[in-house]
């Protein structure tokens, strides 16, 4: 036999509080959690890793001799005569064992070494460049999905508002306190309300699914509130400076002394390597057996088609590589300078519309709900009002996501600052 207990007013309300639970006890999404997650989610980083590490471990192999070589040999072996296939008759018939090395100098042992070393580098520069874009975009996602959802609080609070103005007019429209028109009025301020909130529904899911591609699931999750945006690290004069640190730059500095490093490997080129032999042969025991030793030296005679064909490639690549970072310096200089300069002209406006646009708009709108009560005037003229109240605080909250974003392309662009800028920009 079984026994329900829903039918208690103390069960149903455990058991209410058991299916809400869930939505309450989510812990609110701050930014700063956001941009762990994604940075610890991201598998970009995970192969810029790897590749460090890979070139790290060649570094070390380049840095060594070459393997030498064993050479095992039968030298004059007779295949006519008498003596034919015959290993000790013949005084010429020797078998062979030998060792080759190649001996590469030194400076170009550590040069090879050095190449790796510097593609190494520039793999951590573009693992600085790859974390700092997850940092920014992740910001940015956040961001926009902060302020989608208090746009949609601002119309779903208008709504209810409008809804009771309905009521209200249809409730007077019975006795003879507000005309048709007024209920109509009222009715379509709703219905222009709920077209809006389903434009911003739309919006809000597009932001849930951009956060989403960073965060994963956590993207559900309340946000924590906005960041200190007011403020940030590159406001008092230091510009110049962090220009020099964008990750941009730095991968592309890293690139260049490559390039150098491929340059001056190529410069060794020119002096050949020599390779080291010895060996052993043994004759027929009416023979003495003998030692062989030998240099080999490869003979550039042609050095104008080749060696120096192949420094002055890598010469061009070291022009090119820096002609590439001068452009990329002048680029990311003017960028920068528009966003703070977006920045700054945003703070202003979000402290225009703070201070001077949304009283004025409030005092506007009650003003002509108070006329509209009054019988001063009608309800379409204080829905009206009402609704370019709406109007200019969407457009604050609007203008304040934008100020926000220039604020975080700004914050995190420099992975190194971005945990002192979360930390200082946390409320």
């Amino acid at each position: 036999m079984s026994v329900s207990f829903l039918g208690r007013p103390w069960a149903a309300a455990a058991w209410a509080l058991l299916v809400s639970l869930p939505a309450w006890a989510a812990e609110p999404l701050s930014l700063r959690e956001a941009q762990a997650l994604a940075a610890g989610r991201s598998q970009q980083l995970v192969a810029n890793g790897a590749s460090i590490a890979a070139s790290r471990q060649m570094a070390v192999a380049a840095a060594q001799l070459p393997d030498p070589v064993l050479k095992l040999g039968i030298e004059n072996l007779p295949i006519n005569g008498p003596d034919r296939l015959s290993l000790s008759r013949d005084f010429m018939t020797m078998r062979r064992i030998g060792l080759m090395q190649e001996w590469p100098r030194e400076e170009k042992r550590r040069l090879r070494a050095e190449r790796f070393e510097r593609e190494a580098i520039r793999t951590e520069a573009e693992r600085r460049l790859n974390l700092a874009n997850i940092h920014r975009d992740t910001a940015l996602a956040w961001l926009e999905r902060h302020y989608v959802r208090q746009m949609r609080e601002l119309v779903l609070r208008q709504m209810q508002e409008t809804r009771l103005q309905v009521q209200a007019a249809e409730s007077g429209f019975g006795t003879g306190r507000s005309s048709q028109a007024d209920v109509f009025a009222a009715r379509a301020a709703v219905a222009l309300l709920e077209d809006r909130l389903s434009q911003i529904e739309r919006q809000e899911k597009n932001t849930a699914l951009m956060l989403a591609r960073w965060v994963g699931p956590d993207a559900e999750r309340p946000s924590a509130g906005a960041p200190a945006w007011q403020t940030s690290f590159l406001e008092h004069g230091r510009l110049e400076e962090h220009i020099q640190s964008h990750p941009d730059l730095v991968m592309l500095r890293a690139q260049v002394e490559q390039a150098q490093t491929e340059a001056r490997l190529a410069q060794s080129n020119k002096q050949s390597d020599w390779s080291v032999e010895a060996g052993y042969s043994q004759r027929g025991p009416a023979y003495s057996n003998m030692v062989s030793l030998g240099v080999s030296i490869p003979l550039q005679w042609d050095q104008k088609s080749r060696q120096d064909r192949e420094l002055a490639a890598r010469l061009a690549l070291v022009d090119e590589a820096r002609a590439r970072y001068e452009e990329m310096l002048r680029s990311h200089d003017a960028e920068l300078r528009s966003l703070l300069n977006e920045w700054n002209n945003g703070k202003a406006r979000v402290a225009r519309y703070r201070d001077a646009l949304i009283p004025l708009a409030g005092q506007r709108s009650e003003a002509a709900l108070t006329a509209y009560r009054t019988g001063k005037a009608d309800l379409a003229a204080a829905l009206a009002a009402r609704r370019d109240e709406v109007d200019v605080r969407m457009q604050a909250l609007t203008i304040e996501m934008e100020t926000a974003r220039a604020w975080a392309q700004l914050n995190f662009l420099i992975p190194e600052h971005s945990l002192a800028a979360q930390r200082q920009d946390q409320p």
